[in-house]
């Protein structure tokens, strides 16, 4: 049994290499695709590009074009946008400033990469989280949220541009490129 399924293994190995053998005149080349876990639905609406690109990508461009750059963003930094956010708690019982205070700890703890708001309107105290530009963005979170918190809903909310938050945690793909083999 194990000599069949050690055959079995070696040969999807041999397929595998057989796939990623280039046809003639052309080769396979590696291009490592980065994309930030905060902001992998959401554009970069409001920000200056140039500012968070990685270190290592060098722009060239005049100064008329930075200029530009900089003074769109300083606008748009201001920019109020319609969008959605969901509400993790909603309640106004004498003990509903502690719950909420709880119940924003216990989100931030579970979802470090989220923002998250606690508000007071008389006489209800809420904890709304993220920044979604769209309602499928917010469905798609609120799925994920309703594990921890079932009664969390969906409220239309109106928030300035969202900051680019974690801009350490990436996620990092591999695709292979054919391109012709160059002489």
């Amino acid at each position: 049994m194990k000599r069949i399924i050690t055959i079995i293994v070696l040969l999807l190995a041999a397929a595998t290499l057989r796939a990623q053998t280039a046809p003639a005149g052309y080769e396979y080349v590696d291009s490592l695709v980065f994309t930030r876990l905060s902001d992998m639905d959401s554009t970069l609406a409001g920000q200056n590009i140039f500012s968070v690109m990685p270190e290592n990508v060098a722009v060239h461009q005049s100064g008329a074009v930075k200029s530009a750059v900089e003074q769109k963003s300083r606008k748009s930094s201001s920019q109020m946008v319609s969008g959605y956010r969901i509400r993790i708690f909603f309640d106004n019982s004498q003990t509903a400033r502690g719950a909420s205070e709880a119940a924003l700890y216990r989100f931030k703890v579970k979802n470090p990469g989220v923002s998250a708001y606690r508000s007071f309107v008389s006489p209800y105290f809420k904890v709304t989280v993220g920044d979604y530009r769209n309602k499928s963005e917010a469905l798609a979170a609120l799925k994920t949220i309703r594990r921890d918190f079932p009664t969390a809903f969906i409220v239309r909310e109106r928030f300035r541009y969202p900051s680019l938050g974690n801009t350490s945690a990436y996620k990092v793909d591999t695709l292979k490129i054919l391109r012709p083999i160059q002489n």
